[in-house]
């Protein structure tokens, strides 16, 4: 079982930054792929990028491509997500995912474990 918490959204103004970290309970925590997705109101939730259980691969989906970069702390339980550059349109609650395979993942089936997100809202 795996227990996540998000911390780090807020309210930023076009073109700022955030860093959103998620920290991870229990021991296993390098066992699992990590993502990140959000949902804006009134959309799905979507996939914005994920890390292998080493750091070694990472995905950024295209739409965040170049703007945000997703790492991990494995001695820390903790997978962060620097989002530079941000857009109106990056509004949206935030949530961190696990799942058990090592690999990257990029579907919500494909997560076993969530956090209860945090919300990031940019101003234009």
């Amino acid at each position: 079982q795996v227990q996540l918490v998000e911390s780090g959204g807020g309210l930023v103004q076009a073109g700022g930054s955030l860093r959103l970290s998620c920290a991870a309970s229990g021991r296993t925590f390098s066992s699992y792929g990590m993502g990140w997705f959000r949902q804006a109101p009134g959309k799905e939730r979507e996939f914005v990028a994920a890390i292998s259980w080493s750091g070694g691969s990472t995905y950024a989906a295209h739409s965040v491509k170049g703007r945000f970069t997703i790492s991990r702390d494995n001695a820390k339980n903790t997978v962060y997500l620097q989002m530079n550059s941000l857009k109106s349109e990056d509004t949206a609650v935030y949530y961190c995912a696990a799942h058990r395979s090592r690999g990257l993942g990029y579907a919500l089936y494909e997560y076993d474990y969530w956090g209860q997100g945090t919300q990031v809202t940019v101003s234009s």
